[in-house]
């Protein structure tokens, strides 16, 4: 079968160097993410009047979080046997390994304590840094295409990738490419929301739940089409990026529902008041 417009793609991950030190393209798009994040932040704490220390904060409580999070749980989710056994490896971040679920985690304990330490409400932090995760996630998806990984099964769609330095011959779904439109859709939505329609001080919650929908169901549909990433998966009913989605789905519909069941009880409570 011809694949008229079949991709080949060779692009080498490696940025540049400085001495024997490689930059890679997956970092730089992780520092992107990282750097949106905190201009993002940045201004809604302006535009709410808040200190300028607690945009600073967000930095350590939230990036370094992020990066722990994401770190554990590629090694404690997907190679557990291997890391248990040899702890010192988690280390070892420049061999790889960061996990999107993991990295969820690791925000939320490290927006908790980002809200304790500014005496803000949790659900202030929760959706405003939503935002800045779906702008962040398109990013770090792109990092992964230029390192030639996480993509799709077999295709003969015209636009599969044919990732040579992944030792594939075949066109493949760019299914990284995939999931980076998908998130910055939910991007853009989130930040109508918020610059447009003041969601978030209308109806808390309603951000940090449309953004759960948006990431983990995006994930969790095109899993389908994506090669497993680790052996055990083919032996399992839903592929491991499925089973750590739903949990966040059902808390983006939980979290949904509850945001107008508050402005719902506020609105009747002001009304029985007059």
């Amino acid at each position: 079968m011809t694949h008229f417009l079949t991709v080949l793609w060779d692009v080498d991950p490696v940025f540049f160097h400085i001495g024997p030190l490689e930059i890679r393209y997956y970092g730089v798009t992780w520092a992107i993410a990282i750097a949106l994040g905190a201009w993002l932040f940045s201004d809604f704490v302006k535009r709410e009047g808040l200190p300028e220390k607690v945009s600073e904060s967000i930095f350590w409580y939230g990036t370094l979080a992020t990066i722990i999070g994401a770190r554990l749980g590629h090694c404690l989710f997907y190679e557990p046997g291997y890391y248990l056994s040899h702890p010192f490896q988690i280390l070892n971040i420049r061999e790889g390994g960061l996990a999107s679920h993991g990295a969820a985690i690791g925000l939320l304990v490290g927006l908790w304590l980002f809200s304790r330490r500014n005496k803000l409400p949790y659900i202030w932090s929760l959706d405003r840094i939503m935002i800045a995760v779906g702008i962040g996630g398109a990013f770090v998806r792109l990092g992964n295409l230029l390192n030639s990984e996480i993509y799709g099964v077999e295709t003969s769609l015209p636009w599969g990738f044919i990732f040579v330095r992944a030792g594939e011959t075949l066109p493949k779904h760019p299914t990284q490419i995939y999931e980076a439109l998908c998130y910055f859709v939910t991007f853009l939505i989130l930040f109508w929301l918020y610059y447009r329609r003041q969601a978030a001080q209308r109806h808390p919650g309603l951000l940090f739940g449309i953004g759960l929908i948006g990431v983990f169901l995006t994930r969790f549909f095109i899993e389908y089409i994506k090669n497993p990433q680790e052996s055990f998966e083919l032996d399992m009913s839903l592929f491991m990026g499925q089973w750590l989605s739903i949990p966040f789905i059902v808390l983006g519909i939980v979290m949904i529902v509850r945001s107008f069941r508050k402005t719902s009880r506020k609105t009747s409570g002001h009304e029985c008041s007059r």
